[in-house]
């Protein structure tokens, strides 16, 4: 199979997809109804699209073509909104989160579609366990190669990504001790992790052509990767958000990704080496495990820093870079992140202690994302 062209995208626009979460409104499990929810969606005209995801519980979002943060923010408002409608219709509520606190995979149902059910033949009882959710961002890229350098120089932030976005320390009613446990169910995944370090598109077509011909994939969809080119949309895709728990943080998310993409592009602020993904294992570990206050390996320098600390420098490093692109509230909601509650797991975390019931837990969180 060819991989193909890379598509024209204007440089450093969004698009934005969230995985939500159906519950029902009485114990808050998931709800296996994505089915009905997409036929009453269908007569809602949005900005950007709604369709399955792997199981019947769970429905993805996604915005168009954004320019930035303010229409991202304003696109994922007008589909939300769309959707708790349609939701409301149906007496279920929609959930962000990065885990069903309590829901049990076996009791989940492929939903009905060629592809769906071929994944479920292959990955056997993998395919119900990931019922989990993620937010992904794309970044508009001028041209592959430059897509690739791109790609490697976002590589060095996703455990600040992680840690930013994690909101998934309770797997089927148990604290898992991680902030992000959804990546763990990524992680068992063939080839999920790094892509390969090739920074021209025609390196990366002979890496394509070697994996096509063995027969292990068949297209960028086999690649799980934590980053990935997007050839079709002619973008990456950061891939390692958990869904926030509101459209504001996912919104600025998308803002913050999209002010790294323009300091490293305009800026080119590190010297791209093979070295550099040495510790990335442990640093994404980190971020997984302990959100925020995890350690970070620097690439270039081994220095260990609290990812905290190291988050708050990048963002200081990105003012000018918001101002230009208009993400400053982007970067000010981050940053009062940071200094409250750090992330969402954290706040899963205080409601549970507060409510001692996983299903309050849900419930709380319907409410945040209902807006």
């Amino acid at each position: 199979m060819s991989l193909g062209s890379f598509a024209t995208s204007q440089p450093l626009t969004l698009g934005v997809e969230l995985e939500l979460q159906i519950v029902n409104s009485d114990d808050y499990d998931l709800a296996p109804v994505s089915g009905d929810l997409l036929r009453l969606m269908a007569r809602h005209r949005i900005p950007g699209d709604v369709k399955p995801e792997i199981t019947s519980s769970m429905i993805e979002l996604s915005t168009g073509v954004c320019a930035g943060y303010g229409q991202a923010l304003a696109e994922l408002g007008e589909i939300r909104n769309a959707l708790v409608d349609c939701a409301g219709r149906l007496d279920v509520s929609l959930c962000g989160g990065g885990t069903h606190p309590f829901q049990h995979w076996t009791r989940r149902r492929i939903f009905q579609t060629e592809r769906f059910h071929e994944l479920s033949s292959l990955y056997g009882y993998l395919s119900k366990q990931f019922t989990v959710f993620g937010q992904h961002v794309h970044v508009g890229c001028p041209s592959a190669d430059e897509a690739l350098v791109l790609l490697h120089g976002m590589s060095r932030f996703i455990p600040h990504l992680i840690a930013l976005a994690a909101s998934s320390p309770f797997v089927q009613g148990e604290d898992t001790g991680f902030d992000s446990a959804r990546l763990n169910s990524v992680f068992a995944f063939p080839l999920s992790g790094r892509a390969p370090f090739v920074q021209t598109w025609d390196d990366f077509a002979v890496f394509f052509g070697k994996m096509t011909r063995t027969g292990v994939v068949s297209g960028m969809k086999d690649f799980y990767w934590d980053i990935r080119p997007k050839p079709e949309f002619g973008t990456i895709e950061v891939r390692v958000l958990d869904t926030p728990l509101t459209i504001e943080k996912a919104a600025a998310l998308a803002g913050f990704i999209q002010c790294l993409a323009h300091w490293l592009t305009r800026e080119k602020p590190f010297t791209l080496s093979e070295d550099d993904y040495l510790p990335y294992t442990f640093n994404r570990f980190q971020a997984c495990r302990f959100g925020l206050d995890g350690t970070f390996v620097d690439p270039e320098t081994g220095e260990h820093r609290v990812l905290r600390d190291d988050l708050l420098a990048v963002l200081s490093r990105l003012d000018g870079h918001a101002a230009e692109l208009r993400a400053e509230p982007a970067l000010q909601y981050l940053r009062r992140e940071i200094a409250g509650t750090g992330n969402d797991a954290t706040w899963l975390r205080h409601i549970e202690a507060d409510a001692h019931q996983l299903a309050e837990v849900v419930r709380r969180a319907t409410k945040r994302w209902h807006g």
